[in-house]
């Protein structure tokens, strides 16, 4: 019994980091609360990120941010690894990622191989909306704004995981039929043509 005991522990304490490091995804933090604008800079040459940051800070596109219940996340890539970052509404809600969560971050999005900053927004959903590689294409918030505003609301309403419904009451039997037996199965109506 105690080699038994000490085998499942041992085997828990293995496995156990393995099955929690689908949960460190940050991402899976703002499903159904806020829409991730990605930003992965592959080049550590690359101006896009710093130019992005400074836009942020101009209080129109602030606004039209945070109206549209967005968060930011940055990815660098430098000498030691991956180094992530979260900036949200509420300064509280930001924070360094730590290795398992970047790396985490970074499978989420399935990158591919390639250069330069990539820019993904992300819906409520989880589902990654809009991608774009600078260079060659060209960063405009705008454009991710919009992306945002031309979502069906069946994408906005859905991320705010509405509540179960209770099941719908069994229809009434038919008027001279005897009563069903719990746990039996329906009688087989004739049809009516």
């Amino acid at each position: 019994m105690l080699i038994r005991s000490l085998t499942l522990a041992t085997l828990m304490a293995f496995t156990g980091p393995l099955l929690a490091a689908e949960d460190i995804n940050p991402l899976k933090q703002d499903l159904g609360k806020a829409r991730p604008l990605v930003v992965v800079e592959l080049d550590s040459g690359n101006d896009t990120l710093a130019k992005l940051k400074k836009e942020l800070d101009e209080p129109a596109i602030k606004q039209s941010f945070e109206e549209r219940s967005m968060v930011f996340y940055t990815v660098k890539f430098g000498s030691i690894g991956a180094e992530g970052e979260k900036f949200a509404k509420d300064p509280k809600d930001n924070k360094k990622l730590t290795p398992p969560e970047t790396n985490a971050l970074i499978r989420a999005l399935k990158l591919g191989a390639g250069s330069g900053t990539k820019v993904i927004l992300v819906g409520k959903d989880g589902e990654k909306k809009l991608e774009k590689t600078v260079p060659p294409d060209t960063l405009d918030l705008k454009e991710f704004f919009s992306t945002i505003d031309q979502m069906p609301m069946a994408e906005k309403e859905a991320a705010a995981a509405p509540e179960p419904q209770p099941a719908a009451p069994a229809p009434a039997p038919a008027k001279g039929a005897k009563p069903a037996k719990p746990g039996s199965k329906p009688a087989v109506q004739p049809l009516d043509d």
